[in-house]
């Protein structure tokens, strides 16, 4: 081969450099940042390479029938951010703690502990969960409930479903409305024990609407229950 550099070596190397080109052409980089592939049948656009135009057509293209362009009556548009949505996120903004599941779950356990104490007649426990207005009714309940000699007797038999309906932010407070469907047993009983309203054996679906608030301005993280209501 004398002292030059050997021919073999070069040829080896073209075909090596063809072949990872090939791979890199058919594979693709890894970058960590991959989208998935397209279905073929998607209505979405294609990705466009750095030049602005779609990718070229694979080997054996020729003898493919290729259709007028229709992208103008294709293009899947986003849907519309609706109001619901907007608020969640406009508390979210204010308030970077936020988040619409956590509360969702804590605004479960705040309900059975409301009506757990709303029912044993324990305004002490009440008193911080509730604003001044709803506190006022539910201390006015309780006490004409004792000044009657009644007892209210609540069982929370399941929570079926706990959903957010409504949403606001204004002036730096939150305003978040849950609909609790729920499944009870209420009874209330006289002095003597007798039944005077429910039944005992009898689960009853309950619907109530609750709004709880807070200041996102305040370093207290606790919401409040700020109003009640029964749909019609």
């Amino acid at each position: 081969m004398g002292d030059g550099f050997p021919i073999d070596i070069i040829l080896f190397a073209m075909v090596a450099a063809f072949i990872v080109l090939r791979l890199r052409s058919v594979l693709g980089r890894r970058t960590g940042h991959e989208r998935q592939r397209p279905d073929r049948f998607s209505t979405e656009r294609q990705p466009q390479d750095k030049s602005g135009k779609k990718p070229g057509p694979e080997k054996g293209a020729d003898k493919v029938v290729h259709l007028p362009d229709r992208r103008t009556e294709t293009v899947v548009e986003a849907e519309p951010e609706t109001p619901l949505v907007a608020s969640l996120n406009a508390i979210k903004a204010a308030d970077p703690r936020f988040d619409p599941d956590e509360f969702v779950d804590g605004a479960r356990t705040a309900f059975e502990y409301i009506v757990e104490a709303f029912a044993e007649g324990n305004t002490d426990k009440l008193r911080p969960l509730l604003s001044d207005e709803v506190y006022d009714k539910f201390a006015s309940a309780i006490d004409t409930r004792k000044q009657a000699g009644e007892t209210l007797e609540t069982t929370i038999i399941g929570i079926k479903g706990t959903d957010i309906l409504e949403a606001s932010m204004e002036d730096g407070t939150a305003g978040v409305s849950v609909k609790f469907d729920t499944e009870q047993i209420n009874v209330t009983l006289n002095e003597a024990g007798d039944v005077v309203d429910g039944d005992a054996d009898h689960i009853t679906r309950v619907v109530d609407i609750w709004t709880f608030g807070r200041d996102t301005r305040s370093r207290d993280p606790n919401w409040q229950l700020v109003r009640t209501e029964t749909p019609q």
